[in-house]
């Protein structure tokens, strides 16, 4: 699926077919994203129990939004990908700052995993760091999917913003 110029609301970005395809249509974004990072920390709070988790919680790799979406399953991930140029930049640019905190986080914990000769030494201290820093920081990504950038209203641009001010004054 290619369009020159995507706008949301409009061709294969209508409303309708991103709500179908589980992506929101008032931001272009999908929580289908966050998968990559809950996955991790499923892994990292099991750690306790399941020491030999370790070995897969080193495994893990950061993607941005565009390579979740290329190495995904998910059954419209061309739309995502699409849907995501589309997106307001600011919303854009908010969501990569919290992966960022994100990647580091978990990174930070595979540090620790690596650094120790038993991960059942660290687990305790590695599943309060998923807990306690990682999952917060995915509930903070996963209002900027919906829409919710601390402390500021969505920057409408173009036509989108446009159609804002004509309603406005109507």
């Amino acid at each position: 699926m290619q369009c020159d110029d995507p706008v949301l609301g409009v061709g294969p970005l209508a409303a309708d077919k991103l709500e179908q395809a589980n992506i929101n249509p008032k931001t272009g974004l999908a929580t289908d994203y966050l998968n990559h990072f809950n996955e991790v920390v499923m892994l990292l709070e099991m750690l306790p129990a399941m020491p030999d988790c370790a070995e897969d919680v080193l495994d893990w790799a950061p993607l941005d939004y565009e390579s979740h979406f290329e190495k995904s399953t998910f059954s419209d991930k061309q739309l995502a990908i699409l849907a995501f140029h589309a997106a307001p930049v600011n919303l854009r640019t908010h969501l990569e700052q919290r992966v960022a905190q994100i990647d580091a986080a978990v990174t930070e914990a595979q540090d620790m995993l690596r650094k120790t000769p038993d991960p059942s030494l660290m687990a305790d201290q590695i599943a309060s760091l998923a807990t306690n820093s990682i999952k917060p920081l995915i509930s903070v990504a996963s209002g900027v999917i919906h829409g919710h950038v601390e402390g500021e209203a969505i920057q409408l641009e173009g036509d989108e913003a446009q159609a804002e001010i004509d309603a406005m004054f109507a």
